[in-house]
C-alpha cells in the first residue's frame, strides 16, 4: 500500500510540471497545499487498485529495464508503474490519459465504455463549504460518443440552434402567413366583371341541365357542343373559387390583403363547401352510365348565389333601378315556366305519349314529332297552367292531378309576387309626379282662393311646368341630408366649387372658406321678366349665375345697358357691407332676368357665419372689396380710413342683445324646468308620507298598548 502512494505521490509531482495544465491550475504550482496532494493521491490509489496488479507489474517491469523513470512524449518524467495508455499501442506516457472521477471519468473505464486515449487534464475550480478543494470534470470533450460533460455542452448548443431554427422558421411562417397579395376589392368594377362572367355559366347550368335532361333530341344531337359549353363552365367555377381567395373584406373599416386570412374566411363561410360541391366531377359517371344522363350535373346548380350577389349590386349600380327590377322579376318567371313545361314533358314521357288528352301528344304524329314542337308546346301548357290565364286539358290520373295543383299553388303565387312587386314600382316611379302634382294643387287652390288674377295664376304654372320638364324639382338638402357633412361637402364642391371660385374676392381664398361658402349656396329659378334686385334695395344676398341670361336695364325695365351670361356675378360688394361705401349696402341698378335663369345666391348671413372661423380671410375681402370701389370711384377714403364705423358697433350691439335674449330665454327654460322639478319632488314626498303615516301610527298604537299592559304587572310586583 505504501508503495501504491508513492506511486501516486509522483505522478501528482508530473502532472503539476505538466506545460499542457490549465490555467484554472496554475495556482496549485506555487502552493504547498498538502490536502490537494492527499486528495488526488487518494484518487489516482483508488484507480491503480482496481486497475490490478498485472498492469502495474509489467509496467514496472518495462521501468526497470528502462532503468528507473521514464521520460514522456515531451521529455517529462513519469511515474514509475504507471499503467501504458496509447490508442495505437502500449508504452504510452502518463500524459496520454487524465484520472477524473474516482473511476466515472477515466478513459478507457468499463462504466463509460470509452476506448479513446486523448489527453485531458483535470480542473480544480470550485472549494468546498469547509475549504476543501473539490475537483470538476474537464470541460475539453472526449472525441468518442461518451456522454461526457462536454458532449453534454454541444448538446445543449445543439438544442437551443434548434430551438433558434424553429424560432426563425416559425417566424418565416408567420411573415408568410402575413404576406400581402394582390387582393381584388369587392366594391371595385373588377370584382363586378367577374360576377358577370360567373353568371353566364350559372344561368347556362340553370337553363339547360334541366332541357338536355327531358328532352332526349336536345341531349343527343348537339352533345359535342354540350360538351364543350360544360367544361367552359366548370373552368370558369374553377376560377371563381381562385377568385374568392382573392376577394378581400373589411376588418375594422379596411380592407384586408393577408393571403392567409381571405382563404380562411373563406373556407369558414358556407358557401366554400357548396362551391366545392358544385365542382365535383360528377361527369366521370358518363362513362358508366352513357352521355344521354345529363342530370349528373344538377350539382352545378349549388353556385346560383353568385347570380343573385349579381343582380344586387347591379340594381344598385344602375340609374334606372326600376326597369332592372321588372326585369329581372320577369326573368325569374320565365325560368320557373322553363322549368315546368321541363318537368311536364317529363311526366308525359313517362306516362306515354298520347295515351290520354293531358299529356303530350303522340310524337309519332310528325306533327308534334319536331322538337322545336315539343318545346314550345310544352312552354304553353306551363305559361297557361302557372298563370291561370287559360284553359288545359283536364288531367286523368292520379299523378297528373297532384301535378296540376302543385302548379296552381306556384302560379298563385307568381300571380301575387307580379301584382305585388310591380305595383310598388309603379307607383315608386310615379311618387316624384305625385308629389310634385300635390303642390300644384295646393297652389291651386291657394290661387283661387286669394283672387289671383289669370295672369299671375298662368306664370305659376308655367313656372311649376320648366321645374319639372327641367327636373328642377328635387330638394338637394333634401336628399343628401342622409349622407354625412363630408361626403355632402365633398359632392357641393364637385358641383358648386368651380362657380364660386369665379368671383373675384373669392379667387384667393383659404379651401376651407371655399368649402364653408360652396355648403350654403342656395339655387333658385327665375321666371322671364322677374327681377333679381331693383335699384336702392338693401344688399343682403349675392347671385352667381348658373344658366340663363340676365340684362341690366334702366328704370323702365326696358332699355338694357349689359347682358350678362353663365358664370357672372354680382351683389359681392353690398353683403360685405364696406365702411366708406357711397352706395353703402344698396343695390345700385335693376337686373331683370331675360328667360328662365337658374342662379345661386349666397346671402350675407351665411357669409358671416362662415368668416367667423376665418378672421383674416374677412380681412382680405374687404381690402379687395375696397380695391373694386376704389377703382369705381365709390369708396370715400377719409370714412374708410377712419376709425372705427358707427354701424360696426350698433350691429355688435345688436348681436349682443341678441345673445341676452338667448341666453335670458335659456335661463327662463331652466328655471321653469327646475320649480316643475321641485314640485312633482314634493308631490312625491307627500305621497311617501300618506303611505308611510298609517304604518307609523300602527306602531306607536302598537307599543302604546305594551306599555299599558306592563305598567299593573309592576304594580302587582311592588
Amino acid at each position: 500500500m505504501n508503495s501504491q502512494k508513492e506511486e501516486s505521490l509522483v505522478l501528482f509531482r508530473c502532472l503539476l510540471n505538466n506545460p499542457v495544465i490549465p490555467k484554472d491550475l496554475e495556482y496549485i504550482k506555487n502552493t504547498n497545499n498538502y490536502v490537494i496532494l492527499f486528495y488526488f493521491s487518494e484518487i489516482l490509489f483508488t484507480y491503480l487498485t482496481e486497475r490490478g496488479s498485472t498492469s502495474r507489474q509489467s509496467g514496472r517491469q518495462r521501468q526497470g529495464e528502462k532503468g528507473g523513470a521514464g521520460l514522456d512524449s515531451r521529455g517529462f518524467p513519469w511515474a514509475p508503474g504507471l499503467p501504458p495508455r496509447r490508442s495505437g499501442g502500449e508504452g504510452a506516457p502518463p500524459d496520454s490519459w487524465a484520472p477524473r472521477d474516482r473511476r466515472a471519468w477515466m478513459p478507457g473505464s468499463p462504466s463509460r465504455g470509452c476506448t479513446c486515449a486523448r489527453p485531458t487534464q483535470p480542473i480544480l475550480a470550485c472549494i468546498s463549504m469547509s475549504g476543501w478543494p473539490m475537483p470538476r470534470p474537464c470541460t475539453i470533450s472526449c472525441s468518442c460518443k461518451t456522454p461526457t460533460y462536454g458532449h453534454e455542452k454541444k448538446k445543449k448548443k445543439e438544442k437551443e440552434k434548434e430551438k433558434k431554427n424553429k424560432e426563425e422558421k416559425g417566424k418565416d411562417k408567420k411573415e408568410e402567413e402575413k404576406k400581402e397579395v394582390m387582393v381584388i376589392d369587392p366594391a371595385g368594377n373588377m370584382y363586378y366583371n367577374w360576377l358577370f362572367c360567373i353568371t353566364l355559366p350559372v344561368m347556362y347550368n340553370w337553363t339547360m341541365v334541366i332541357a338536355r335532361a327531358c328532352f332526349d333530341e336536345l341531349q343527343s344531337d348537339y352533345l359535342e357542343y354540350w360538351i364543350i359549353f360544360d367544361y367552359l363552365s366548370d373552368t370558369v367555377y374553377l376560377l371563381d373559387m381562385f377568385v374568392r381567395t382573392r376577394t378581400g373584406y373589411l376588418e375594422q373599416g379596411l380592407l384586408v390583403r393577408e393571403e392567409a386570412k381571405l382563404i380562411e374566411k373563406y373556407k369558414s363561410n358556407l358557401q366554400f363547401k357548396l362551391d366545392f360541391l358544385s365542382v365535383i366531377p360528377t361527369d366521370l359517371l358518363y362513362f358508366k352510365l352513357g352521355w344521354n344522363y345529363p342530370e349528373i350535373r344538377l350539382n352545378r346548380l349549388l353556385r346560383i348565389s353568385r347570380m343573385f350577389e349579381f343582380f344586387q349590386r347591379t340594381e344598385t349600380r344602375t340609374n334606372y333601378p326600376n326597369i332592372f327590377r321588372i326585369s329581372n322579376l320577369v326573368m325569374y318567371i320565365v325560368i320557373i315556366i322553363h322549368w315546368n313545361a321541363c318537368v311536364y314533358f317529363s311526366i308525359s314521357k313517362a306516362i306515354g305519349f298520347g295515351n290520354d288528352t293531358w299529356v303530350y301528344p303522340d310524337v309519332n304524329d310528325p306533327e308534334f314529332g319536331r322538337l322545336a314542337r315539343k318545346y314550345v308546346y310544352s312552354l304553353y301548357w306551363s305559361t297557361l297552367t302557372l298563370t291561370t290565364i287559360g284553359e288545359t286539358p283536364p288531367p286523368v290520373r292520379d299523378s297528373e292531378y297532384v301535378f296540376v295543383v302543385v302548379d296552381f299553388l306556384i302560379g298563385v303565387l307568381i300571380f301575387a309576387t307580379i301584382v305585388g312587386n310591380i305595383g310598388s314600382m309603379i307607383s315608386n316611379m310615379n311618387a316624384a309626379r305625385a308629389e310634385f302634382q300635390a303642390r300644384i294643387d295646393a297652389i291651386k287652390q291657394y290661387m283661387h282662393f286669394r283672387n289671383v288674377s289669370k295672369d299671375m295664376e298662368k306664370r305659376v304654372i308655367k313656372w311649376f311646368d320648366y321645374l319639372w320638364t327641367n327636373k328642377k324639382t328635387v330638394d338637394e338638402k333634401e336628399v343628401l341630408k342622409y349622407l354625412p357633412d363630408k361626403l355632402r361637402a365633398e359632392i357641393a364642391i364637385n358641383v358648386h366649387l368651380d362657380t364660386l371660385k369665379k368671383v373675384r374676392i373669392f379667387a384667393d381664398c383659404e379651401a376651407g372658406l371655399l368649402v364653408e361658402l360652396v355648403l350654403k349656396l342656395q339655387p333658385q329659378v327665375y321666371s322671364p321678366g322677374d327681377y333679381i334686385c331693383k335699384k336702392g334695395d338693401i344688399g343682403r344676398e349675392m347671385y352667381i349665375i348658373k344658366e340663363g341670361k340676365l340684362a341690366v336695364v334702366a328704370d323702365d325695365g326696358i332699355t338694357q345697358f349689359v347682358v350678362l351670361s353663365d358664370g357672372s356675378y354680382f351683389g359681392e360688394i353690398s353683403i360685405l357691407n364696406i365702411k366708406g361705401s357711397k352706395a353703402g349696402n344698396r343695390r345700385t341698378a335693376n337686373i331683370k332676368s331675360i328667360g328662365y335663369s337658374d342662379l345661386f345666391c349666397l346671402s350675407k348671413d351665411d357669409l358671416m357665419e362662415a368668416l367667423t372661423e376665418y378672421p383674416d380671410a374677412k380681412t382680405m375681402l374687404e381690402e379687395k372689396g375696397k380695391q373694386i370701389l376704389m377703382k369705381d370711384g365709390l369708396l370715400d377714403i377719409n370714412i374708410a380710413n377712419a376709425g372705427s364705423d358707427p354701424k360696426d358697433l350698433e350691429e355688435k350691439v345688436t348681436r349682443m342683445e341678441g345673445s341676452v335674449d338667448l341666453l335670458q330665454t335659456r335661463f327662463a327654460r331652466i328655471l321653469a324646468e327646475y320649480e316643475s322639478m321641485q314640485q312633482k319632488l314634493k308631490q312625491r314626498l307627500t305621497k311617501v308620507e300618506r303611505f308611510l303615516k298609517p304604518i307609523i301610527d300602527t306602531e306607536f298604537s302598537a307599543l302604546e298598548g305594551t306599555g299599558d299592559e306592563s305598567r299593573p304587572l309592576d304594580s302587582t310586583q311592588d
